[in-house]
């Protein structure tokens, strides 16, 4: 019981009852004797223990020396967690570690009935625990008396001010009174929380119980290469494989969560779903059907990233890859704590993979490069399982032997066997059958001398045409500002090619034809899949033989216009005027009264009080005058 030393004994043996043996670094530096009293900065990876480190630290300081609380009136502490779940979630914490305390704890968190919550606050509490918004309101509505305070935990501090609640923060930290504790747990120590640890600290201790951003030990973390049209059958082979007491697999958007949800329901796995459209209610029972062993996977976005613990989370997939490392970090951390092993994988599209590595080398995180377990991969572990099963080594009991011996007498040990490896089957969702990846030889990164020069019209250069080329068309040309300098390179980055593996490309206003070698062809269309759809949403359509240019571009080019072979046929002069004169009939002045050749139109007569614009006898310039002199000479003249 050395470990427990210095804890209140209610805590104490709150901890024993819970079944801790040993505390984490985090809890033990908490209990350190220098730091009683004092404020505190503390960093430490997800899953830790925490929740319970503070626990222990604010006990001896909200105690004061008693075994047991007194009445509840306003509140000693106040903890802010980030989201509803995580504040809940230390409410949980925290009632079983001042369980033999007495402690009233109470909770403010959107989604929940406020009135509900300010009739609790009305009654008493010694603890609260919330999210900031809620908090703020509570206080500004003078139903949250924080005057008593002695002391204020900011829980995952940085994500707070990732999702904007700095003002909520500072409001509340100025409202408390200034004769305080503060203790901020945080997983990184970013400039924003150092400054406002300076502004609403006080000499505050900086406690950093592991490397910053560092990869928790116990997580085995998997890179999985798949063709981008096998994502989810390789989350459903992967689900299979470990067959996970308990498992996450997080979406990037709400839409993603709820299609999978959909996939995998009818696929037979027991899944629920937690996103930010669902109320808190529909959240709870969700993480409630996890713990109760109702649901086995949750698919999830990154509202669930944070301060969520499930009991036996043995593995966590990575559906649409994380935008950055901090968020790939806590995404992992739900798994593997408490000293518990788990597994983290990403599922990693072809195109995606230089991405990944960034991710992965950005949070300074080993992971090992695999393919998704196959479906022969996966039947061969379920047998594994099977033999394995403690079923098998359990005694026959009294009330089964009869039946026992009955099953053997009728159908033998074989066909027991038989139906009993049917039925266990039968519970179990059938493995997928995946596209082959290149290995990584063969996928290694393209080189420049990997993208051939290729002209619009001819084959790449420096080699010749293939003699068994295999041709495709791809739905982009020049009128899509096709160019061989992206195009070219993305070929061979989704199909795993090189420029050995191209020939001839023939670019067409409307589509492009690529000629591929009989190998680069047959791994190139097996590696794009059966949607056959590269990156800008590029159809490609495999040809039968060599295509008809020629029909090609009169297609593509003048579309509804006459083909070229009638344009051609017609004599270039055939109905065409030569001159402007043809066009239009002349306009001649052949006299009074005269008429041109349109005689439903006026004669071109000459209309009354407007100078001609023949030639001017006399005058010095032609048409009309532009002179002062010339008009009154011709003013002289009675013109």
């Amino acid at each position: 019981m050395t470990e427990f030393e210095g804890i209140v004994p209610a805590i104490a043996q709150a901890l024993a009852k819970r079944g801790y043996e040993a505390l984490t670094p985090v809890q033990k530096a908490m209990l350190d004797p220098g730091l009683a009293g004092k404020d505190a900065l503390v960093s430490a990876q997800t899953g830790s223990g925490k929740t319970v480190a503070f626990g222990l630290a604010l006990a001896p300081s909200l105690l004061e020396g008693a075994d047991r609380f007194g009445q509840a009136g306003t509140p000693l502490a106040l903890a802010i967690a980030p989201t509803r779940e995580l504040a809940l979630q230390v409410q949980r914490e925290l009632e079983w570690l001042y369980e033999l305390t007495g402690a009233t704890i109470a909770s403010c968190v959107g989604g929940m009935d406020m009135r509900t919550e300010k009739r609790t606050l009305e009654r008493g509490a010694h603890i609260v625990v919330g999210t900031p918004g809620r908090l703020c309101d509570h206080i500004r509505r003078n139903s949250l008396d924080i005057s008593g305070l002695k002391a204020v935990v900011l829980d995952e501090a940085d994500e707070m001010l990732d999702l904007g609640f700095r003002e909520d923060l500072e409001f509340i930290l100025e409202t408390a009174p200034a004769e305080r504790r503060t203790l901020m747990f945080s997983a990184t120590v970013p400039r924003s929380i150092a400054k406002l640890a300076e502004n609403y600290q006080r000499d505050a201790v900086r406690i950093a119980t592991a490397s910053e951003a560092k990869q928790h030990v116990d997580i085995d973390y998997r890179a999985l290469t798949v063709v981008p049209s096998d994502r989810e059958n390789a989350i459903i082979n992967v689900l299979r494989y470990y067959e996970a007491k308990n498992a996450i697999v997080f979406c990037s958007t709400r839409a993603a969560v709820n299609h999978l949800t959909a996939r995998f329901n009818n696929r037979g796995f027991a899944v629920v779903a937690l996103s930010g459209e669902l109320s808190q209610s529909e959240r709870t029972h969700a993480l409630q059907a996890m713990r109760d062993g109702r649901a086995r996977v949750c698919i999830a976005t990154d509202v669930a990233a944070r301060g969520i613990d499930l009991p036996g989370l043995e593995l966590v997939v990575h559906a649409d890859l994380p935008t950055n490392p901090e968020t790939l970090l806590h995404r992992s951390g739900r798994t593997g704590r408490a000293g518990n092993k788990g597994v983290s994988a990403l599922i990693v599209p072809l195109s995606a993979r230089r991405r990944t590595e960034r991710l992965l080398e950005a949070g300074r995180i080993r992971a090992t490069w695999a393919k998704p377990p196959s479906a022969d991969e996966v039947s061969q572990r379920d047998d594994e399982r099977l033999l394995a099963d403690p079923v098998f080594a359990a005694p026959i009991a009294e009330d089964e032997q009869s039946i026992v011996q009955q099953l053997l007498e009728r159908h033998g040990a074989e066909q027991v066997a038989a139906a009993f490896l049917r039925q266990y089957r039968t519970g179990h969702s059938a493995p997928e059958e995946l596209q082959d990846v290149p290995a990584e030889g063969e996928r290694r990164k393209p080189r420049r001398d990997d993208f051939p020069v290729t002209h619009h019209d001819g084959p790449a250069a420096g080699r010749n045409d293939f003699t068994d080329g295999v041709w495709v068309s791809l739905s982009v040309g020049r009128k899509q500002n096709a160019e061989p300098r992206w195009l070219i390179p993305m070929l061979c980055r989704n199909g795993g090619l090189t420029k050995r593996d191209i020939g001839a490309i023939k670019m067409q206003p409307e589509e492009t034809f690529v000629e591929f070698s009989q190998e680069g062809a047959e791994r190139f269309l097996s590696a794009i899949g059966p949607d056959k759809t590269l990156e800008r949403g590029i159809r490609v359509k495999p040809l039968a033989g060599v295509p008809d240019f020629s029909q090609a571009k009169r297609e593509g080019t003048y579309g509804k216009k006459k083909p070229f072979a009638d344009r051609d046929a017609r004599p270039k002069d055939e109905g065409k005027p030569k001159w402007k004169s043809d066009r239009k009939p002349e306009r001649a002045h052949a006299g009074e009264g005269s008429v041109s050749e349109r005689s439903d139109k006026k004669p071109w007569a000459k209309k009354p009080g407007k100078p001609s614009f023949a030639k001017n006898d006399g005058s010095p310039k032609a048409g009309k005058p532009n002179s002062r002199a010339a008009r009154k000479a011709a003013k002289s003249r009675g013109e």
